[in-house]
């Protein structure tokens, strides 16, 4: 599993986490239903602002906003397998400089 692991897993993985957040995020909105019915002689001006309010009271936008920059701590696998790689590289490098193929 280690030989395998590369930059680009971790890139990918990055991504695919911030995808599902951002899914999350989409699917708690999608639950919260902000509705605005035009009154009679109502100008546009006053809908939107009345749609506005209701948002901002919904918290819809504090949540998402507060969750945004949130990361989840990495799993205790993900942090041995850096540490694995770390080690594995630092041998190869002691290695070669033993053999004298690589001059500091």
């Amino acid at each position: 599993m280690l030989s395998n692991y590369k930059d680009d897993d971790i890139y990918t993985t990055t991504k695919l986490a911030i995808n599902f957040l951002y899914d999350i995020l989409l699917e708690y909105m999608a639950k919260t239903i902000i509705e605005v019915k035009k009154n009679p002689n109502e100008n546009n001006a006053s809908i939107m602002r009345r749609f506005s309010r209701k948002v901002q009271e919904s918290g819809v936008i504090h949540k998402v906003k507060g969750s945004r920059y949130n990361e989840r701590k990495e799993s205790k696998l993900k942090v041995k397998a850096g540490a694995l790689k770390r080690l594995g590289r630092r041998k190869e490098i002691d290695k070669l400089r033993k053999l004298g193929k690589l001059v500091k």
